[in-house]
């Protein structure tokens, strides 16, 4: 007899503490569900039951398909329109990269299934140099003319994952993801494109292209899409493509444009930060465009969970309260010391706050004189005292 399943309501609250604790991965949300007598008790965990093992957790998640973890986003994105914080009519969209669970040395080429070292050794043999070392290696592989693009190559345990260069320079695998955010509330519309039906788009320059602007001309949708320095471009029969491009550029120059600009960048970054920063997946854990949709549509649920939380109690994240409860008390004991110092002095509740919180006192001062040092150069044996305390 194996390990008890995990049902598709406490797998999908597993999800969720994984997103407010930030847990970049199954193996830490089981560890933290072991850890937590509160989270047992928001699953229904008793302390003498077994918790699941994150094996369970991967089980349950791919035997639970892609619809169904939509489902759980489409139903949050119903109490938003409930409470008033999603119309989906102006929407920003923008697209960022997490790291995959794959990295550059596993590359192979996609025609011979070379590995990279495999590679570079034929190359070097090919221009004349036999048998080489790997000093000799480094020194070609510098020399020569290098790029690393998607059609050559593939990762053997992650086809899916792509080449890209993150914002610090470097080449990693990994995959890149789109958010769409309401620009009244910053409610996340859509984890995984562009939503359906907006009436007003706003994106980066990354967007803009004579295809794109054609097509959101013709579905009667108004851009506002950052404009790329190009030089000159030649129209001849391209008229229609032409008039979606300038009536674009009359848009985002104006102060309605900038402004919804500026708001797009704001609100999509925000969602940003919640979602793979504080949310744990930067960097993934798991392996192909499946498995990562279907943590990433419970993690924009959470998202826009913690936006209705904040709307109607003023916290958004769990982790907020951990320093209410002791705000809240010393709230109570202001309040109760206001009222009672009607009638009672105040060195009558001041005497019982001494008791529990002493006052500390300064160290005694030195009475004795003090006198000088002996003649001669000064000899220091007691390095402590030089202590700066960094």
């Amino acid at each position: 007899m194996g390990r008890p399943s995990l049902a598709p309501g406490h797998y999908f609250r597993l999800l969720l503490v994984g997103y407010f604790e930030g847990c970049d991965s199954e193996r830490q949300i089981a560890w933290r569900l072991a850890d937590s007598s509160g989270l047992r008790r928001f699953l229904g965990l008793l302390l003498t039951d077994r918790c699941p093992e994150h094996s369970t957790l991967s089980k349950t998640r791919r035997r639970i398909a892609t619809e169904a973890h939509a489902e759980v986003f489409v139903w949050v994105l119903r109490r938003l329109e409930e409470a008033g914080l999603l119309r989906g009519q102006r929407v920003g969209v923008d697209g960022t990269t997490l790291l995959a669970n794959a990295s550059m040395r596993g590359i192979v080429r996609r025609d011979t299934g070379e590995g990279y070292q495999e590679f570079l050794r034929r190359l070097a043999e090919e221009s004349g140099i036999e048998t080489p070392s790997r000093e000799e290696l480094r020194r070609f592989d510098r020399a020569r003319a290098k790029t690393t693009t998607n059609k050559e190559w593939e990762h053997p345990q992650d086809p899916e994952a792509r080449v890209a260069r993150t914002k610090d320079g470097r080449t990693r695998m990994a995959h890149e993801v789109e958010h769409a955010v309401d620009r009244e509330s910053g409610a996340l519309a859509s984890a995984v494109g562009e939503p359906a039906g907006p009436r007003e788009l706003v994106c980066d320059k990354g967007y803009h292209s004579n295809a794109t602007r054609l097509r959101l001309r013709r579905e009667g949708v108004r851009s506002y899409v950052s404009e790329p320095k190009r030089g000159l471009w030649s129209w001849r029969g391209k008229e229609e493509e032409r008039r979606a491009v300038v009536a674009n550029r009359r848009r985002v120059r104006g102060e309605h444009g900038k402004r919804l600009l500026r708001r797009r960048g704001e609100l999509v970054e925000r969602s940003f930060a919640h979602g793979y920063e504080t949310g744990g997946m930067r960097r993934l854990y798991l392996r192909g465009r499946g498995n990562i949709g279907k943590r990433l549509l419970i993690q924009a649920a959470g998202f826009d969970l913690g936006l209705l939380m904040r709307h109607r109690c003023g916290i958004g994240k769990p982790r907020r309260l951990q320093g209410r409860a002791a705000a809240v008390g010393a709230a109570l004991f202001a309040l109760i010391f206001a009222y009672r110092s009607r009638e009672t002095p105040a060195w009558a509740w001041i005497a019982p706050c001494r008791a529990v919180f002493p006052r500390r006192t300064a160290p005694a001062r030195r009475t004795a004189p003090i006198t000088a040092p002996p003649p001669g150069p000064l000899i220091l044996t007691d390095y402590s005292s030089l202590s700066t305390g960094c």
